[in-house]
């Protein structure tokens, strides 16, 4: 498990001056991550871009398979831990004796001194609205409304303009290819762990079994998210401990009455100097004067969104 632990550096030291020193960051230049598909464009013209790749990860908690998931294939191990801790199949008390990948056969296997048997909980799985089929089993909302968020944590609006325009200027395979999601644990001003793949569920399981394996404390941490606010983020985000989440994107209905029942501050619609709160604002500090902060720049595009050029 010593390689699941060992922080990673960012995989381009040229980008240390334009990005955060993050402890991890997107590789949108890792070869295997991608593949160049040839077609042609709207005005018939020969194109070859990058698109993300999915593969199927099938992930065992000792001797009981659990899951089967498709996902881009980095961070295997956070992942795998990461999913069981949001679907409380791990806990504080479990010590984990390994974590075994198998990339041939696309599986990990997490195996914990406890004795494990979740037969009866997996008989209920609930449909999510995540990408790449999220999945979240029916015990989990029997706990949600015990969850306890701490009260103190603050969010100073310069930090958010500070973090939206970090995140969107940090390489990635969002901008780099588009058809994926990213999510970001951050620390006031400073985004920390970046995390991405083709469902923003399995982008903050990443962040979730990071935060598990390396005892990363939640109270004072910030989540943010290029996805949605759904229910199953607010959920995630709750069982993680952070009390704040942040999107570029908008909200559901019942991801905002989850986050009013929890005391989560939710913030959705953050480009530029512009986001709109629909929970917990009594944590937000106004430090910032909005008129001072430019709209979002408008190149910062997905280049698997554009129509023209390469």
């Amino acid at each position: 498990m010593s390689e699941a632990l060992r922080k990673p550096v960012r995989a381009d030291a040229a980008e240390a001056a334009a990005t955060p020193d993050y402890w991890i960051a997107p590789t949108p230049d890792d070869a295997a991550l991608t593949e160049t598909v040839s077609g042609i464009d709207h005005t018939g013209a020969a194109r070859e871009i990058r698109v993300v790749v999915e593969r199927p990860m099938t992930l065992f908690l000792n001797r009981q398979e659990i899951v089967t998931t498709m996902t881009i294939g980095d961070h295997p191990a956070y992942l795998a831990v990461g999913f069981l801790v949001n679907q409380n199949m791990l806990g504080p008390e479990d010590e984990i004796l390994s974590v075994d990948v198998d990339d041939d056969v696309g599986a990990v296997i997490v195996r914990t001194a406890r004795e494990t048997d979740y037969e009866e909980k997996l008989k209920k799985r609930v449909r999510t609205s995540g990408c790449a089929q999220g999945t979240v089993f029916g015990d989990v909302m029997d706990k949600f409304d015990s969850l306890s968020l701490p009260g103190d944590a603050v969010i100073k609006t310069s930090w958010i303009y500070a973090l939206s325009k970090a995140i969107n200027l940090t390489p990635s395979l969002y901008l780099e290819a588009g058809a994926i999601h990213g999510c970001v644990l951050c620390r006031e001003d400073a985004p920390l762990v970046y995390m991405e793949d083709v469902g923003r569920h399995n982008a903050i399981d990443k962040v979730a079994g990071y935060m598990f394996m390396n005892d990363a404390p939640a109270a004072e941490k910030i989540f943010y998210t290029t996805g949605r606010l759904t229910s199953e983020m607010v959920i995630k985000t709750a069982q993680m401990g952070v009390p704040i989440l942040i999107s570029r994107s908008g909200f559901t209905a019942w991801g905002v009455e989850l986050a009013r029942r929890v005391g989560l501050t939710l913030i959705g619609r953050a480009r530029g100097k512009r986001f709109i709160a629909l929970s917990g604002h009594e944590r937000i500090l106004f430090d910032a004067d909005p008129s001072a902060e430019p709209e979002e720049d408008g190149r910062r595009h997905r280049k698997g969104a554009l129509g023209d050029g390469p």
